[in-house]
């Protein structure tokens, strides 16, 4: 008896034919958008291909971050893609991202080879990120002093006429620090009255992490006075906050000379410790510096908004959080070396990562990490 085999068979009916469904990573938009799954044969039909698909939820919820859809995809003769568009709803909140997935099921002349879609809905750039409010406060108004600038950054955007950007890694800004300052609004951005900077775990410049670094240089530039500062704090290891000043003559003098006042420095993995620092010096070979340091009886300082002060005079300068003041400084303090701190100054708000004093990330440090600035007041 002779049997024969059509070795053709399998091929006439497409079932070597892989059918592959592509995943979608999009940016979440303030209106609704449309993902759009490609979806692709190995090769061009021979016969009309019919697939199934139906939405799944996973992290993002059906018709609250995406509209679910279901249906039959046929791709005709001659051709070897299609597509299955999906909706998702707008948001402008900055949260975690999102997934979603489109499975395919039930393949006709045709095989399913990668049958599962992923839909990544990105959050992370959104400009909305409302924060809890709770935590220590300082008036509008103080006896015998004005108000002469203050920022509650209410806007829209950050105020240009106030502040600049620095950028870069700039050889580890004298700190071997890892970060890459951008000014983008995925490191610093306001929203619901506060200034939000973020540190992010990214490969920009080859650092792997962005952050922003805000001045006032040249902008707004100050000489004495009462400065409060309302922030919330970040947390983990290798993150380095800091609120501070610099002498407005430093391309003139450069630093140590212009004088440096940390009203704040905290390291990320002592939440419940900040410092304040004065720096002075002829050069680098000179550098000073006194500082002390103020522990929380109970808490930390990524839990709830601090006021972080200084009450600045001729020839001293006090340092406080929540009105307790921890550091007392003098001109007696520089010893015979030129006194900066009689001069103007301007503002620097930024995050580092990494650096010689806190040392690099580890493992249990987690991203985005962000200080929200609720404001800074100069009264003299």
């Amino acid at each position: 008896m002779l049997i024969l085999f059509s070795c053709n068979k399998g091929k006439e009916n497409g079932s070597d034919n892989g059918v592959s469904i592509f995943n979608v990573s999009q940016t979440r938009t303030t209106t609704k958008s449309s993902f759009r799954f490609n979806v692709y044969l190995d090769k061009t039909a021979t016969q009309e291909v019919s697939i199934a698909y139906t939405t799944e939820a996973g992290t993002a919820l059906a018709n609250t971050d995406f509209k679910p859809v279901s249906g039959t995809l046929v791709i005709p003769v001659n051709q070897n893609s299609g597509y299955i568009d999906v909706e998702v709803t707008g948001d402008s909140l900055r949260k975690e991202d999102q997934v979603f997935y489109v499975q395919l099921s039930n393949a006709k002349n045709s095989v399913l080879k990668i049958s599962k879609g992923t839909g990544t809905i990105v959050n992370a750039n959104g400009l909305y990120f409302p924060v809890d409010n709770t935590g220590y406060s300082t008036p509008a108004t103080y006896p015998g002093y004005t108000l002469v600038w203050g920022e509650d950054f209410t806007g829209k955007e950050i105020n240009t006429n106030y502040w600049s950007f620095e950028t870069g890694n700039n050889n580890g800004w004298g700190n071997n620090e890892l970060q890459t300052y951008t000014n983008s609004t995925e490191n610093a951005f306001v929203s619901q009255g506060n200034l939000i900077i973020e540190a992010r775990s990214l490969s920009p410049g080859g650092t792997g992490y962005t952050s922003a670094r805000m001045i006032t240089k040249n902008k707004k530039i100050f000489k004495y006075g009462r400065i409060d500062m309302r922030a919330k704090l970040p947390k983990g290891k290798g993150i380095w906050p800091a609120l501070w000043m610099l002498g407005n003559n430093i391309d003139a003098v450069n630093w140590p000379a212009c004088g440096e006042i940390d009203i704040l420095e905290y390291l990320g993995h002592e939440t419940n410790k900040i410092y304040g620092t004065m720096h002075w010096g002829a050069n680098t070979n000179s550098h000073a510096s006194k500082g002390s340091s103020y522990t929380l009886p109970a808490g930390s300082f990524d839990q709830q908004f601090h006021v972080y002060s200084i009450i600045w005079q001729q020839d001293s300068i006090k340092v406080l959080v929540d009105d307790i003041q921890y550091l007392q400084f003098a001109k007696s303090d520089v010893g015979g070396v030129a006194y900066p701190f009689n001069a103007d100054f301007f503002f620097i708000f930024n995050i580092a990562v990494g650096g010689n004093w806190p040392g690099a990330p580890d493992a249990f440090t987690t991203f985005p990490q962000r200080m929200v600035v609720d404001y800074v007041r100069v009264f003299q």
